[in-house]
């Protein structure tokens, strides 16, 4: 891949360059990140590099999220712009996933952006160079393009190519655990959700295991909350 620097990885993989499947959630500070092995807290290092608060989606990871019925949580909760380019709106519209129809009315009611991406050599360029569809290649094109701060993917070659192009980038996965770690959702909701989002993805067993572990964190460090503010 020449045109690409050869090997390098993204801020969320310079600590586990092993880790293929690394996943994570960059937050302005506060969202953790999935890894593989453990969570690491990604602090303000994107603050340097970036001026965008553009989150930019996928399809793939739309719909995970709407299946277990947590996009429209995270949409009232997010305070930063999220947008997908005009091949995954093509993609909802015309989808056969009974969740495609949901996800195309957030569009439509424009709680989602919609926007086109302008170097169509460099979406021939990835799709050709990552084998990606072209969904995720206008998605990781306007990343660039209007230097986002966040790719959400669930699609194994385009995480790759995040890793190359140092993008950051993050999973349906680590959307939810965060969900419950801001108290969105309650633990036993954020377990069953979990169980649902392992039948419908392919996560491996150590990501599973992380994201069960962190929501165990979650409750606990809540119950310790709990205690000191009534004690």
């Amino acid at each position: 891949m020449k045109s690409f620097p050869d090997g390098s990885l993204s801020i969320l993989d310079r600590n586990h360059r092993n880790s293929d499947e690394s996943r994570g959630l960059s937050p302005l500070g506060v969202f953790l990140i999935v890894a593989q092995a453990r969570p690491y807290l990604f602090d303000n290092v994107m603050r340097l590099s970036y001026n965008s608060n553009m989150l930019l989606f996928d399809a793939s990871t739309l719909i995970l999220l709407a299946k277990i019925e947590i996009l429209d949580i995270f949409l009232a909760d997010v305070d930063r712009k999220v947008a997908i380019p005009e091949k995954v709106k093509e993609e909802l519209f015309a989808g056969s996933s009974p969740d495609g129809p949901m996800v195309a009315k957030l569009v439509q009611d424009r709680r989602i952006d919609v926007l086109k991406t302008k170097d169509r050599k460099l979406v021939r360029r990835l799709m050709e160079d990552f084998n990606i569809d072209e969904g995720e290649a206008e998605m990781l094109t306007l990343a660039i393009q209007e230097k986002a701060l966040l790719v959400a993917t669930d699609d194994k070659n385009a995480i790759k190519a995040c890793k190359i192009m140092k993008l950051d980038f993050t999973t349906a996965i680590a959307i939810l655990v965060r969900a419950c770690e801001k108290g969105l959702i309650r633990a036993d909701e954020a377990f069953f959700k979990l169980q649902k989002l392992q039948s419908f993805a392919r996560y491996n067993k150590t990501i599973i295991e992380t994201a069960r572990n962190q929501i165990k964190g979650a409750v606990k460090h809540g119950k310790k909350n709990d205690k000191h503010t009534n004690g």
